[in-house]
């Protein structure tokens, strides 16, 4: 009987590495890295089962990423196109980000060429719809979202060899984006839900964006930081990460601001790494 050694074909393949990475780079999102884990694993036996000669239907790679802004849906997605490109699934491994207003045109005739245009630079890789809700909006007679919908139906069951499409934007808009559209849905195998970090993985990732640019908070910084995280989580148009990412470059500056004040001082590296715990609270006073 032919066999396969396993660890072997695991080997061959950057796929340990790219898990771990995943790790190591995202913070919390512990059923979504389970799910990618899962489907890597089912792509790699469903690989070694065709090597042996095992009849094996094409699994379904097309995707739906819902959550909050700010929780790692793009980044898991270029992930994504890493792990299709090492296991063969996707010949280019690239992700294309895109938007309604790349593939929707405003007149007659516009739409199409706009949406096959895209689908030509996506093709042989991974093609993201980043708030794909506003494709359809049956409100507007004169919309030609739905044109554009019709385009990506075709090419996601025609095509499926060599593009993954990758749905995403937040839960409740996407939920009723699928009950319109329930061609769309049903070519759709994988769900994921990103869930809102918690304050103590907030704080974390800022620790990662401030160590990526060489700062760091000092003891009391880290106590202003998490106290503005808890409050700020419960007002409206909080983004995640994203709106760490902001507060902390707001932060950033007005460490700049305070040292350039004090202009005349002997500087040491310290100064210029640490963020102190005023440089927290005066820049997000307001925010």
């Amino acid at each position: 009987m032919n066999a396969i050694n396993l660890q072997e074909e695991y080997a061959k393949t950057d796929i340990a590495k790219l898990l771990n990475l995943l790790d190591e780079e995202l913070v919390g999102l512990a059923p979504v890295k389970s799910r990618i884990r899962e489907i890597a694993a089912l792509l790699l036996i469903d690989k070694l089962r065709k090597n042996l000669g095992i009849t094996t239907n094409s699994p379904g790679l097309h995707m739906s990423f819902t959550g909050s802004p700010g929780t790692g849906k793009t980044t898991v997605g270029l992930k994504m196109a890493d792990i299709l490109f090492q296991l063969g699934y996707v010949k280019k491994g690239h992700l294309l980000t895109v938007t309604r207003d790349d593939l929707v045109g405003q007149y007659i005739g516009h739409t199409a060429p706009k949406t096959k245009e895209v689908l030509k630079k996506a093709m042989g890789g991974v093609l993201f719809i980043d708030e794909a809700y506003y494709l359809y909006k049956p409100d507007n007679e004169r919309d030609y979202g739905s044109e554009a919908i019709e385009i990506l139906l075709q090419v996601m069951e025609n095509q499926r060899d060599e593009l993954v499409v990758i749905l995403a934007g937040y839960k409740d808009p996407m939920d009723r984006f699928y009950e319109s559209n329930p061609g769309l849905s049903s070519r759709i195998t994988n769900h994921i839900d990103f869930p809102d970090y918690s304050v103590d993985e907030l704080v974390t990732i800022a620790k990662m964006m401030l160590e990526d640019q060489q700062y760091q908070l000092t003891p009391q910084a880290e106590i202003a930081l998490t106290d503005y995280i808890t409050r700020r989580k419960q007002k409206p148009l909080f983004a995640n990460a994203r709106s760490i990412k902001n507060a902390l470059d707001r932060a950033r500056m007005r460490q700049a601001n305070r040292i350039f004040d004090s202009r005349g001082q002997v500087l040491t590296k310290k100064e210029l790494v640490n963020i102190e715990a005023d440089d927290i609270l005066q820049s997000t006073i307001f925010n």
